[in-house]
């Protein structure tokens, strides 16, 4: 017995703590957003050096992204590339020529140029351009006025008064960053959302994810719930920023070709194996509409979509209705 106490005295000085394996999480706000991450981690050390990489990643993404900072390279690109070629980073030359395909895709549908109108609204003043001025600056809105050079990643705008905003694929791009992180940790079971972004990595422990769409009318409600693991999937809703007018929604999804917002479906989500695609196709499908929207949808391998239109009903892919 005596032999016995002396062999756990020496085990627990040499292995002084324990190493539980449990799920860890944490939210935060940037991006202008909620982000939350879950992980399944094996210690605690991992557990939180997971969680804080998430978000110190989402938060660098935001500086570098966000054109309601004046110093983030977005802003900058807005500031200068209308005047002449400007050289800027390699992630956001990736990222800008990812949403010139993704243009070219969607034949237009999603354009990152939108904003050279929808810098204009404001919707938590109840703000927006009339209609003399949004006619005034459609011409600035088209995909085909930015112009990447590959040699030496620089940027210009061919034409002066487009400005850009990454609003419909940075969140995407930043979650897919993010889980690429985890995995170089060693998570293997994982989730990081922000706001309608999210990505899975494997199953939940046995289980699936069940990831939520919300309802567009009443956010304590979900409309569909989707079991999911090793997957992504991004909503993109008229409820996320907007105000009423006269008994009009003014909602943030603005149509390229008209400067003003969509009104054929009230959310789009797309399920894919990329949070970044995701989050650029589901802005595409709801400017688009349903029909040609989800026909676009079935054409794309390993892609597919729920769709709510403005009856609130709700429409698959030909992919989930199998």
């Amino acid at each position: 017995m005596r032999l016995i106490y002396i062999s756990l005295i020496v085990f627990t000085l040499c292995f002084p703590f324990t190493i539980r394996a449990e799920w860890y999480a944490d939210s935060a706000g940037t991006m202008g957003t909620n982000i939350y991450v879950e992980v399944w981690a094996e210690s605690d050390t991992q557990g939180q050096l997971a969680l804080k990489t998430v978000m110190a990643e989402m938060e660098r993404i935001n500086q570098l992204m966000s054109s309601y900072i004046d110093t983030s390279e977005l802003s900058l690109i807005n500031a200068k590339a209308g005047s002449g070629p400007m050289i800027i980073s390699a992630e956001m030359f990736e990222l800008l020529d990812k949403s010139i395909k993704i243009s070219e895709l969607t034949r237009g549908a999603f354009d990152v140029t939108y904003a050279s109108v929808g810098y204009l609204y404001n919707y938590k003043k109840n703000e927006r351009p009339d209609e003399k001025t949004i006619a005034s600056l459609l011409e600035a809105i088209s995909y085909k006025h930015i112009k990447l050079n590959k040699e030496n990643l620089s940027v210009e705008f061919t034409h002066e008064k487009v400005k850009i905003d990454l609003g419909g694929i940075a969140k995407g791009h930043a979650v897919d960053n993010s889980i690429s992180l985890l995995e170089r940790l060693g998570i293997t079971h994982g989730l990081v959302t922000a706001g309608g972004d999210t990505r899975l990595i494997g199953d939940r422990r046995g289980k699936p994810w069940i990831v939520g769409i919300r309802d567009p009318r009443d956010k304590q409600k979900q409309a569909v719930v989707m079991p999911l693991e090793s997957s992504a999937m991004s909503t993109s809703g008229d409820y996320e920023r907007y105000f009423e007018e006269d008994g009009k929604r003014y909602h943030h999804i603005l149509s390229p070709k008209t400067g003003k917002s969509t009104y054929d479906v009230q959310s789009v989500s797309i399920i894919g194996p990329s949070s970044t695609f995701n989050d650029a196709l589901s802005t595409a499908v709801f400017v688009m509409g349903l029909r040609e929207g989800l026909g676009m949808i079935n054409r794309i391998d390993g892609y597919d979509a729920v769709v709510m239109d403005n009856q609130r009903k709700m429409h698959y892919s030909n992919g989930l209705q199998q």
